[in-house]
């Protein structure tokens, strides 16, 4: 996931294309999650571990630097790293008890969250489309909880535990909005995975998880399609895009996960499900267009 620091709209076929992949190879990364036989905490200890000798990679190839920064810009960095750590532990033992396109959707709600912050830090009340977002979300969560509650309620708790991620990538966000306008993605994102990484480790570890892998592949997909490929081509695409097609293309995620949960786990959905996940994904579309 990525945040729009504002767009220039001159794209192209290349521009869009990626703006799709990043997306999908987004959408992936819980199937990865599923399929290694690590436990779902130490799976995003080495998702990060994993990735950060090519995320560094990519910094120093974009000229950013790594280091040298201000004692604000560090304690931020530290602080986005538990934020980062922690959401995606949450996320990751969420995924295992609801529907990857719960999953997917809740685990993006950090858009309504920062829209909202935004609001509290301009001190006024929500316009528009933005009470519309926060109905259609609210609307939508309940009918996807509710859903969720008729099936089994460990679903409802893995809807519960994504949600909380969701929250805790808002904060992970909000605090690296400042460092974000001086640094460059690449090295925010190589940094807050360092950071991350120790943090999850402690936690995996304490958990008594299964730690080692017996297959590596699983988790090399979701290291390099969620936290370098995925990011990079957000990365690569967002600076052309206005936010609102940037959050429109971020619709793609629930339906690739939804068609992937149905295909590897035969995840049925009803009507009442595409109901709550087209409110609550135009809801994440909406946040975005607030964005601008």
């Amino acid at each position: 996931m990525a945040i729009s620091t504002g767009a220039t709209r001159n794209w192209n076929a290349w521009h869009f294309a990626a703006l799709v992949g990043g997306n999908t190879a987004l959408a992936l990364g819980p199937w990865f999650v599923r399929l290694t036989d690590a436990g779902p905490v130490s799976a995003g200890f080495w998702r990060l571990v994993l990735a950060v000798p090519l995320l560094a990679g990519m910094a120093l190839v974009s000229k950013q630097r790594l280091t040298g920064y201000r004692p604000a810009v560090w304690w931020a960095i530290l602080g986005a790293g538990l934020f980062f750590a922690l959401d995606l532990g949450t996320w990751h033992v969420g995924i295992h008890y609801t529907r990857m396109g719960n999953a997917t959707l809740f685990g993006n709600a950090g858009s309504l969250v920062v829209m909202a912050w935004g609001m509290v830090a301009l001190r006024r009340w929500p316009r528009g489309k933005e009470w519309l977002a926060f109905g259609m979300a609210l609307l939508g969560t309940a009918i996807l909880l509710g859903r969720s509650l008729e099936i089994d309620r460990a679903t409802l708790i893995g809807d519960l535990l994504c949600l909380t991620a969701g929250l805790l990538y808002a904060g992970y966000i909000l605090l690296l909005q400042r460092p974000r306008a001086s640094l460059g993605n690449w090295a925010l994102l190589t940094w807050s995975s360092m950071v991350g990484a120790p943090i999850l480790l402690t936690i995996a570890l304490s958990l008594g998880e299964p730690f080692w892998p017996s297959q590596w592949w699983p988790l090399l997909g979701l290291a390099l399609l969620s936290q370098v490929i995925g990011q990079g081509l957000l990365i690569f695409s967002l600076r052309h895009f206005s936010a609102l097609v940037f959050g429109l293309a971020l619709l793609c995620q629930p339906a690739i996960a939804v068609t992937v949960g149905w295909l590897a786990f035969g995840e049925v959905l009803g009507l009442p499900d595409f109901l709550g996940m087209a409110m609550v994904a135009g809801a994440l579309a909406l946040a975005r267009s607030t964005q601008e």
